[in-house]
């Protein structure tokens, strides 16, 4: 066994790597901790907030629904509430739809407007909507309304996310 006696050349390497790659993790854990973290996370239950609607209280007129919810961005939680227009149509199936315009997201209101009695009205740029929220030909908004995915929890109405129509 033969002693080899280390430089000072080598034992500085052996230092500034080692004090390199100290630090090189020392930086790069917390991003890497940050890409995947959102991974680990564990998931809420379900993305329908539940109304205070009854499923057996909906009718074919349209009413306006409105639930809160507690939304969290990164570190912040605030509550937010929204609004749907909910009613059944012809063939008894709930529809929810989103009472934001498609053209400017103005709000819109149903059965207001007196010279087009029966449609959503978009008091902004007199944009109008059919019953199932589609949109009139010739008004500003060129598609329709979005629409509320929907299902029943306990007998109340429970809505999701509102996505473009095809997409619910």
């Amino acid at each position: 066994m033969s002693k080899k006696d280390i430089t000072r050349r080598q034992f500085l390497n052996y230092t500034l790597t080692g004090v390199g790659g100290f630090m090189a993790s020392a930086i790069s854990l917390p991003m890497l901790r940050f890409a995947v973290d959102p991974v680990l996370q564990t998931k809420e239950d379900s993305d329908y907030v539940v109304t205070d609607k009854k499923i057996a209280d909906i009718t074919n007129e349209p009413v306006r629904v409105d639930f809160a919810f507690e939304q969290k961005d990164g570190w912040y939680k605030s509550n937010v509430t929204n609004t749907a227009w909910v009613f059944k149509d012809e063939n008894g199936k709930i529809v929810a739809l989103s009472p934001v315009c498609t053209h400017l997201g103005c709000m819109v209101d149903w059965n207001t407007n007196k010279k087009h009695p029966e449609q959503f009205y978009c008091p902004c740029h007199d944009g109008l909507y059919k019953k199932d929220g589609t949109n009139v030909e010739g008004t500003p908004p060129t598609r329709p309304l979005d629409v509320y995915p929907y299902k029943e929890v306990d007998g109340y109405l429970a809505l999701g996310k509102a996505k473009p129509r095809g997409e619910a």
